[in-house]
């Protein structure tokens, strides 16, 4: 047995991998890594960006596809729904023994898409049934335009992964996104899975920069303190939400909690614990979804307690006081939304980029 066995034994948390690559999939890494206690998985565009372009792994099946007529971006998404297929089948165990809590993997729409409501509904029930299985879940960002489509992927008894949440109020409607689309679903529910993915090291990042600037004294003092206070109280949000009437009334038709799911959790600042991001944010009904590196590191020497309703008003107090030294947190975190599309949108374009050149060279070969 693992820290990340007991993490889930003991408290209740569901740690995950935050990362794929091929080579871990035909090595049976991948496979040792949910012996080890592994639950689920989680890509991103940027992910599978770093992955097919930093090996040589997914050459031959990308010449396959271009040999036989695929496009550059038909091609891509070839070489992602492998992995994904392949991660699904090795997950599919901790689903079945988990009753459908855990084993998940999780596949993004197209970055491209997250200020286009419409592109984002087609985009993910395509994906869902192009893969389907019943422990996948389709990624939707959390943007303004992709609540409509959370809902009615949620209404049609798609699981879904919501991503890219930074704000407390975005949450708040995320949730509400969940549960509506719940009471839109027909019959029995407990076929319906998500989980609400909050971010929370970009959080501190942005939040220091700002304090830093300001400089005083009560300014410095709140550096590395709001990513942790801001998941406490998204923590406090989610038990409030999933309860009462309305949900012990979906409860009774099969529904299960949306898990908060915490991502970037891996530690950006160097002065800071690595597993500050997993330690602080210990709890049950959660996930905690963590690159290799922080996985090790909790392994080695994380802290297995309950954490995460500990001092919640401490952590109100943390956002009063950087509201009050000049901190606008609507401010950060619609710039983290920002930026968070951006990124993913910028790795997609990268890598297609560079699967154009490839698709190039075996054209101008097989010529």
């Amino acid at each position: 047995m693992t820290r990340l066995h007991d993490l889930y034994a003991e408290q209740g948390q569901s740690p995950w991998l935050d990362n794929i690559r091929r080579g871990w999939i035909t090595s049976g890494e991948l496979e040792a890594w949910v012996a080890r206690g592994v639950r689920g998985l989680t890509s991103n565009p940027s992910i599978f960006q770093k992955a097919i372009q930093g090996s040589e792994e997914y050459d031959e099946e990308f010449s396959d596809a271009i040999s036989g007529g695929l496009d550059v971006e038909a091609s891509y998404w070839r070489l992602v729904t492998s992995d994904i297929r392949a991660a699904l089948g090795i997950l599919r165990p901790v689903y079945d023994e988990s009753n459908g809590l855990d084993g998940y993997v999780s596949v993004e729409v197209d970055p491209g898409l997250a200020r286009d409501s419409a592109g984002t509904e087609t985009a993910a029930r395509s994906l869902d049934e192009q893969l389907a299985a019943p422990n996948l879940y389709v990624k939707i960002p959390a943007t303004a335009e992709g609540l409509d489509p959370i809902r009615q992927m949620i209404a049609e008894k798609r699981s879904i992964n919501v991503t890219l949440i930074f704000s407390l109020g975005r949450y708040a409607e995320v949730m509400e996104a969940y549960i509506s689309g719940l009471m839109s679903a027909e019959g029995d529910l407990s076929d319906i899975s998500s989980v609400a993915s909050f971010f929370i090291s970009r959080l501190d990042v942005e939040v220091d920069r700002r304090l830093e600037a300001i400089g005083t004294p009560d300014a410095l003092a709140l550096r590395g303190k709001a990513a942790v206070a801001n998941g406490k109280l998204a923590y406090s949000q989610f038990l409030e939400t999933f309860s009462g009437p309305r949900w012990d009334a979906l409860v009774a038709r099969g529904a299960r909690v949306q898990r908060p799911l915490w991502a970037s959790t891996s530690t950006k600042n160097p002065e800071y614990p690595d597993t500050l991001y997993v330690d602080k944010l210990i709890g049950p009904d959660t996930v905690n979804t963590l690159p290799d590196n922080t996985l090790d590191a909790f392994e080695d020497h994380g802290t297995i307690a309950r954490t995460i309703d500990a001092d919640v008003a401490a952590a109100q107090a943390v956002m009063d006081q950087l509201a009050e030294v000049g901190v606008d947190l609507n401010d950060v975190t619609q710039l983290l939304e920002d930026e968070g599309v951006a990124a993913f949108e910028k790795s997609f374009d990268e890598l297609l980029g560079a699967l154009g050149t490839k698709a190039e060279a075996i054209t101008a070969g097989r010529a």
